[in-house]
């Protein structure tokens, strides 16, 4: 095999991708002025790939909804005007009423993302209203299938059984209409997040904003209606958190830091969580011990709350990931397994063994100096198992690329494949220059050049 395909790696190939998550009950509120703590903006020592934002509670007035379906929402317009001299494009969003769910990535990335699904299971009302519930964004990210889930449970103390119900039939309703993907527990990767609604059982009022005040969490912990179900139900225990070292998110009084004043005195609690969710890696000894397992995991860097927003109730959270995914100890999985499985009494296949991705569908490369008065030339190749159609295109996208926040001082473009058939970019090209004139000079030989 190693003769025959051109696309084997050479050499050992993996890449780590820092994916940042938010999630935020903005409580209907607009954007505010400064949001670089909570993207990390200013953290120098970050280098993220891709940014997965929740919100909960947005604007969705009959006048606001109206405006949003006219024109992009306020705070996906704040999103992406912040993130756009980063290198950073919007993926994919869903909205529903309240709801949000965006995810951004660096440009280089684009060819190795494929939006499969958007969805949304509204659970307020019977199922009938989308006041609560979930949305969902299904991609495959360099050949794994990844889900994204941003909920909004029911509230209260006393309606724990009720949000355990909505987290189930949410993750139920992820499988619905897709006969072409594999069930939800199937994909490598869940993120689940958002405004949960969990709540501190036992303790009274005093106790708990004692314990916040002295940063003894530990009972709190114990009492935490999340991590106590997590001890009862064996797949919500399949579920990862981070240790909860913040206070917790909710709820405070709008423009300040401090806890519920009014008359009825709600009890802090941790609503606002973070989850995900591994799928199990199939073991190297089923087939045989001495093959490599393709290396997929996700470790967590940070998981932190953001007190210094006091526009809502809730206070932001979010959590830094690093995902690896090792190219080549999928590849030479992939080899061994099918060269293997010409020797006799060879048992099936590992059924959970995927192609990784790492090299785009489509090269696209520019032809010599573009100028605004000239044709232009594009050439592009794509990989064998390619299947292109007649309603795939080639777009010039104008960029705003940055480098140490210093903007560049001329416009860079890029070129984009768009897969009509994936319904995803397929292949971008390297950031580039148009030049706006060009006039031909005769040069001291006698011989025209282009002067710009």
């Amino acid at each position: 095999m190693a003769t025959v395909n051109p696309w084997r790696p050479t050499e050992p190939s993996g890449r780590k991708l820092s994916i940042h998550v938010v999630t935020w009950n903005i409580a209907s509120e607009a954007p505010p002025l400064d949001l670089n703590d909570l993207l990390q903006l200013n953290n120098q020592n970050l280098n993220l790939d891709m940014y997965v934002i929740g919100l909960q509670e947005m604007n969705c007035g009959i006048m606001s909804l109206l405006s949003d379906t006219a024109f992009e929402d306020p705070w996906s317009s704040f999103f992406m005007e912040v993130l756009s001299p980063l290198s950073f494009i919007k993926v994919s969003s869903v909205r529903m009423q309240g709801l949000l769910l965006l995810v951004f990535a660096k440009h280089q990335h684009l060819p190795f993302i494929q939006i499969i699904s958007t969805k949304s299971i509204p659970t307020g009302l019977y199922g009938y209203w989308g006041n609560k519930g979930g949305v969902n964004i299904c991609l495959k990210l360099y050949g794994y299938y990844v889900s994204i889930i941003n909920c909004h449970l029911p509230p209260h103390m006393a309606n724990n059984d009720q949000r355990l119900e909505h987290f189930d039939q949410i993750l139920e309703m992820q499988n619905v209409g897709r006969h072409d993907i594999p069930n939800i527990l199937d994909h490598d990767l869940i993120l689940w997040f958002g405004d949960m609604n969990f709540r501190i059982e036992d303790f009274g009022l005093h106790f708990v904003r004692e314990s916040i005040k002295n940063r003894c969490y530990a009972d709190l912990w114990q009492k935490d209606q999340l991590n106590i179900a997590k001890r009862q139900d064996p797949l919500l225990r399949e579920f990862q958190e981070g240790p909860l070292h913040f206070p917790p998110t909710y709820k405070f009084d709008k423009n300040s830091d401090n806890y519920d004043t009014s008359e009825k005195k709600r009890k802090p609690a941790w609503t606002d969580r973070i989850l995900w969710r591994l799928k199990r890696q199939p073991h190297a000894g089923s087939y045989t011990p001495e093959l490599p397992v393709p290396d997929f995991s996700l470790s967590l860097r940070s998981y932190i709350s953001h007190m210094m927003y006091t526009i809502s109730d809730h206070k932001p959270v979010s959590g830094t990931f690093d995902l690896e995914v090792n190219f080549w100890a999928a590849w030479h999985l992939a080899e061994e397994q099918l060269c293997w499985a010409t020797s006799p009494n060879t048992p099936a296949l590992d059924s959970n063994l995927k192609p990784v991705v790492f090299i785009p569908m489509i090269t696209l490369m520019h032809e010599g100096l573009w100028t605004t008065e000239n044709d232009i030339l594009i050439s592009y190749s794509s990989t064998p198992d390619f299947l292109s159609s007649s309603w795939d295109w080639i777009g010039l996208y104008k960029v705003y690329i940055s480098v140490n926040n210093i903007p560049e001082t001329e416009d860079q473009f890029l070129l984009c494949y768009y897969s009509n058939s994936l319904q995803s970019v397929v292949g971008i090209s390297n950031p580039f220059k148009i030049q706006p004139r060009a006039i031909l000079q005769d040069d001291p030989l006698g011989e025209a050049q282009p002067r710009i």
